[in-house]
C-alpha cells in the first residue's frame, strides 16, 4: 500500500479557500493521512476484495445488471440555518432533490446521514420533509446532534423512529445487502458514541448475517478519528468494528463534517459527505469548525450529494460524489491508495 505524500493532501483541502494554509501540525498523520484521500467532488471508489479503485467522475461504469442497485446519501441539510454561510438552506436542498431526479436510473432509496434541522423545531423538520417529498424515494434517517440537542431527540424519534430501537438504531436488507443505521450523538462526551446498549444490540443483529454479506453502516458523526481536537470522530468505534472483522466488505457512510473524506482501513471503506447547506474548514485549517462563508459563487460547488451504486456480481460498492454546481463534473484526484 502505498502512502499519499501529504503535502500534497494540503493543499488540495475540499474547499476553494485558502490552499497555501495546511493542516495543524496537531493531526495525527501517521492514522490520518495513511490510505486516505482528500477528494474534492467527481471521484467515484470501487471495491474489489477491500481494495479501492478510484476514477473521474463521467467516466464509463459498467452497464448495471437487475440485481445490481444504487442508493443515494445526503447530509447535513440544517433546515432553519440562516446566517450568511448559506441563508436559503432550504432552496439548495432542493437543488440536491433536483439533481438527484435528474439521475439516469432512479435510485432504489435515500439516506440522510443527520442533522435534518438545525434546531430541532417542527416547523424545521416539517419543511424538510415537504422538499424531500420531492425527490418520491423512501429515506432512512439518522440522527445529527443538532436534531437530539434540544430535547433528547423526543421529536426526532416521533417523526422518524417508529420500529427503531434505544435512540433510533435499526437495520433493514436490500437486495443482499446488509444496512445498519447507528446513532453516536446523543451521548457525545467530546467526540461521538454509540453506548454499551447500542453496541450489543449491533453485535446481536450482526449474528445473523454471512461473512460474505456486504455491509454498509451510516450514522452522523464520523466512524473513525477524522480530527479528535474537534471531536471529529466516535470514542467507542473499535468496540464496533471488532465485530465486523470477519465480513469481507464493509463501508462506513458519515456526515457531520461537511465535507468529503475517504479512508481505507483493513475490510472497511469509510466515507464522509457533503452537507447540502454549507461548508465547515478542514481539520486543523481553522481555529475552531463551524459554518465557513464562501463567495455566493462558490457556494454551490462545495455542496453537494453522494451517489452509491453496488454491483452484485462482484460484491463492489462505487461511491460517487458530485455538487450542486449545475454541470460539475470536475474531479480533484488524489493520489491513488
Amino acid at each position: 500500500m502505498k502512502e499519499n505524500n501529504p503535502e500534497s493532501h494540503s493543499e488540495r483541502v475540499i474547499l476553494d479557500t485558502d490552499r497555501s494554509s495546511s493542516p495543524s501540525d496537531g493531526i495525527d498523520r501517521r492514522g490520518f493521512l495513511k490510505c486516505m484521500a482528500w477528494a474534492g467532488t467527481g471521484l467515484v471508489w470501487s471495491l474489489a476484495g477491500g481494495v479501492p479503485v478510484s476514477r473521474a467522475f463521467g467516466s464509463a461504469m459498467r452497464q448495471q445488471k437487475q440485481e445490481d442497485f444504487s442508493f443515494v446519501q445526503i447530509s447535513d441539510s440544517h433546515i432553519g440555518f440562516n446566517k450568511p454561510a448559506n441563508a436559503d438552506v432550504t432552496g439548495t436542498l432542493q437543488t440536491a432533490v433536483d439533481k438527484i431526479l435528474a439521475i439516469p436510473r432512479p435510485p432504489d432509496f435515500m439516506i440522510h446521514t443527520g442533522d435534518l434541522t438545525h434546531s430541532s423545531k417542527p416547523a424545521e423538520f416539517d419543511t424538510m420533509d415537504q422538499v424531500l417529498t420531492n425527490a418520491k424515494r423512501q429515506i432512512f434517517y439518522v440522527p445529527g446532534e443538532h436534531d437530539t440537542s434540544v430535547d433528547d431527540g423526543k421529536s426526532y424519534l416521533e417523526r422518524y423512529g417508529k420500529g427503531s430501537s434505544g435512540n433510533g438504531w435499526y437495520s433493514f436488507d436490500h437486495k443482499g445487502v446488509h444496512f445498519i443505521g447507528l446513532v453516536n450523538v446523543v451521548q457525545l462526551e467530546g467526540m461521538g458514541k454509540l453506548g454499551q446498549a447500542q453496541l450489543d444490540w449491533l453485535k446481536q443483529d450482526l449474528t445473523q448475517q454471512k461473512n460474505s454479506t456486504p455491509i454498509v453502516l451510516f450514522a452522523h458523526i464520523p466512524l473513525w478519528a477524522v480530527y479528535p481536537t474537534w471531536g471529529w470522530g466516535t470514542s467507542d468505534s473499535e468496540q464496533a468494528f471488532s465485530l465486523l472483522k470477519r465480513f469481507g466488505s464493509v463501508t462506513v457512510l458519515n456526515g457531520h463534517i461537511h465535507q468529503v473524506m475517504q479512508k481505507v482501513e483493513g475490510n472497511a471503506t469509510f466515507h464522509t459527505a457533503m452537507s447540502t447547506a454549507f461548508p465547515q474548514p478542514a481539520p486543523g485549517a481553522a481555529p475552531s469548525p463551524g459554518p465557513m462563508k464562501v463567495p455566493a459563487e462558490k457556494l454551490r460547488g462545495v455542496l453537494g450529494i453522494t451517489d452509491v451504486h453496488f454491483i452484485a456480481q462482484r460484491h463492489q460498492l462505487a461511491v460517487v460524489d458530485s455538487t450542486l454546481a449545475s454541470g460539475s463534473e470536475e474531479s480533484n484526484s488524489p493520489s491513488a491508495v
